[in-house]
């Protein structure tokens, strides 16, 4: 039987479904984030046809004494979703990118699931308070004060590759703002190198960036130092302590 009594129901909640996961989704494709639009979508549906199969699917084909348990299809839905976040998370340098994509494709699981279980008015105000965490709290986020506003970069590349211009692209993908100081040529053992004084505004932590300069070919130091120059010493790990990295000539800067 291709239509129950139930079908409008079902198509009412997915549609819903795939309403707030696009909204959700809008948000993460205008952050240009691997997980965008697409994935976001889905997901929630993915996750709504889940509990709707769960608390509709089997009403027909089961005795009249059965018991069904809805619970236990969703619940293997919240671990399935953990794999797929796991998937956008990596870890680089010790510098770990991609949670806030993960959190978001797992509040969306939970979006199409709220959605699944008929729960309009919990799946609209979990699509709109993700959005408002996405934009007003990484809004104050981004004006919170931070000692990386402070800080200085000082980086030596190869002069005559174009290092600098692939620095400054870098700094501009991952939303930093770059401020020049002073630029100066060295000559070095390895030949003529150019050293340069920045300051990179932007969101916040600084040693994301830091860890992506020093893969640009031609850098041979990134240091992290105070708004005075000199060296800085953070409490972390990362604190402001050189950045060397291995030139291209194959010697240990």
């Amino acid at each position: 039987m291709l239509l129950t009594d139930s079908t409008g129901t079902e198509l009412v909640l997915l549609l819903a479904a795939f309403v707030l996961c696009s909204a959700i989704g809008i948000e993460r494709q205008m952050a240009q984030k691997s997980a965008g639009l697409r994935t976001h979508v889905l997901v929630g549906l993915g996750s709504a046809g889940f509990t709707l199969v769960s608390a509709y699917g089997f009403s027909g084909v089961l005795e009249a004494n059965a018991v069904v348990d809805p619970s236990r299809i969703a619940a293997q839905v919240v671990t399935g979703i953990g794999f797929i976040g796991a998937g956008v998370i990596f870890m680089r340098k010790d510098v770990v990118r991609g949670l806030t994509t993960a959190a978001s494709i797992w509040l969306t699981a939970a979006v199409g699931m709220a959605c699944g279980a008929g729960m309009l008015v919990t799946a609209t105000a979990m699509t709109v308070l993700h959005l408002l965490a996405m934009t007003v709290l990484g809004w104050l986020g981004r004006r919170l004060p931070s000692r990386d506003r402070r800080r200085t970069a000082t980086i030596r590349y190869q002069d005559g590759r174009g290092v600098l211009r692939r620095v400054l692209s870098v700094a501009s993908d991952m939303g930093f703002r770059t401020v020049v100081y002073s630029t100066r040529r060295v000559t070095t053992p390895e030949g003529a190198a150019v050293v340069v004084r920045t300051r990179f505004d932007g969101r916040p932590p600084l040693r994301d960036l830091m860890a992506q300069l020093v893969d640009v070919p031609g850098v041979e130091l990134v240091r992290i130092g105070s708004d005075g120059g000199g060296r800085h010493d953070g409490g972390g790990r990362h604190g402001a302590v050189s950045r060397w990295r291995r030139s291209s000539r194959g010697d240990t800067t």
